[in-house]
């Protein structure tokens, strides 16, 4: 069965299939805006739908969106399973799904992988404690590379001067050096913000009541852009030898589940949605997957990142490579090819369908 019908062209679409479809299925709806506006000025919300018993034991979490443009697929396998997968669901006297849609809704609406600030949502999440300053020691080296400050140009031989960066760094240096977060240049990529951004303060303000008195969680939360093209991996912070990693591996698969401490790259990043939520459930056994859904090589998804940041902030209005980078970022993160959308849309379903399952 082909999935491509699932995708929406616009954030407003999306967010409308998706609130049609959980209010068609009985879910309860709550919305929450960040108080931004999108190209049409249309309010910008996180929607939130809930389906099951209201005071569960067991509770199945489906995000998206976290990081913006990514919200495309996210909200193509939300809303097929509201359409499809649930219709014959016969619920648990004990379960609850929760389904949270467009995390990001301004990077969403604005094809952009970063908020309205231009913050990393998946590195603004500091536990109590943790100050938002502080930057990889080889970040401010390689900013000048990372974030040049002049327009795009489709010419550049993006390829060889990477190339050259990392021969004279080192690939795993590079690697613990761009992605794991930093709080010192406000327009550079990966910036984790100076306080807690507008979803951080939806989601402290709502997830226990929305969680409740569950005793597990499976959380999974849904990305793009990493990983063999059309496959998935779920990235776990859970150490190879504890008992969460064996449930999820009994229950997911060895093949699929992957601890920070067995990847071939290993990089620790701070402020991570997923090590939040588990601080902030200490009594229950929660359970946070990333599911990375592969698109492009990494070199390709940096360059369109980099391009797509240098067009939005030091590119003149109405430049053309405003467009052309828009148009880029999306499709590194969200292949317009119909069988990548069509099969991995039904192995997020299926993500889910083993989510549901594993209680």
């Amino acid at each position: 069965m082909s999935y491509t019908n699932a995708f929406s062209p616009d954030y407003t679409t999306a967010r409308n299939r998706f609130r049609a479809s959980a209010l068609a299925l009985g879910c309860r709806l709550e919305a929450y805006s960040i108080e931004e506006t999108g190209p049409d000025g249309e309010d910008l919300t996180i929607d939130v739908a809930m389906l099951g018993n209201a005071n569960p034991q067991q509770v199945v979490v489906v995000s998206s969106g976290l990081h913006g443009v990514e919200g495309f697929f996210g909200s193509a396998v939300q809303c097929a399973l509201l359409e499809e997968r649930l219709v014959s669901w016969k619920r648990s006297q004990e379960m609850a799904l929760l389904l949270l849609h467009g995390l990001n809704p301004y990077g969403f609406a604005w094809c952009r992988r970063w908020n309205e600030d231009n913050i990393d949502l998946n590195r603004n999440f500091l536990l109590p404690g943790e100050e938002y300053r502080g930057s990889p020691q080889k970040y401010g080296d390689l900013n000048a590379f990372f974030n040049p400050t002049s327009p795009p140009s489709r010419f550049e031989p993006f390829v060889l001067k990477a190339i050259a960066i990392i021969l004279g760094y080192g690939i795993t240096s590079l690697t613990k050096t761009l992605p794991v977060g930093q709080y010192d240049f406000p327009q550079g990529l990966f910036f984790g913000g100076h306080s807690p951004s507008k979803t951080y303060h939806i989601l402290d303000a709502n997830l226990s009541r929305w969680i409740g008195e569950a005793t597990d969680v499976v959380h999974i939360d849904l990305h793009t852009g990493l990983g063999k093209k059309a496959t998935y991996k779920l990235f776990i912070d859970d150490p190879p030898e504890s008992k969460s990693h064996q449930w999820l591996t009994e229950k997911f698969g060895a093949d699929y589940v992957e601890a920070d401490q067995t990847r071939k790259v290993t990089y620790k990043f701070r402020g991570g949605l997923g090590t939040w939520c588990q601080a902030k459930f200490p009594q229950s056994n929660y359970r946070y997957l990333t599911a990375e859904f592969g698109t492009y090589p990494v070199i390709q998804v940096v360059e369109a990142l980099r391009a797509e940041n240098r067009a939005h902030f030091f590119a003149p209005a109405n430049h053309p490579s405003k467009e052309w980078t828009s148009q880029r970022l999306k499709e590194v993160f969200v292949p317009a090819d119909k069988s990548w959308r069509s099969r991995c849309v039904s192995q997020g379903l299926d993500l889910v369908g083993q989510a549901i399952a594993a209680f």
